[in-house]
């Protein structure tokens, strides 16, 4: 599953990615791409708090992917 949360800011992409991954099947993953630097704070703190591993990849110049995988 992807969500795209470009072009906002918190807390907003924290709260549309707690309610994705709450839509999650047990073996789905979720990637969140984001332009907003806290984000790549705020995501996996608290994708880990429901059992989620973050990883962070580079997309380009100011844009992200935390890609969240239970585990």
């Amino acid at each position: 599953m992807k969500l795209d949360v470009r072009g906002e800011i918190c807390p907003y992409p924290q709260v549309k990615t707690v309610a994705a991954l709450r839509k999650l099947s047990p073996n789905e993953e979720l990637e969140v791409l984001t332009d907003h630097p806290p984000t790549l704070e705020t995501v996996p703190a608290q994708a880990a708090r429901f059992g989620y591993a973050a990883e962070i990849r580079e997309r380009g110049t100011g844009e992200w992917c935390i890609v969240l995988r239970k585990g």
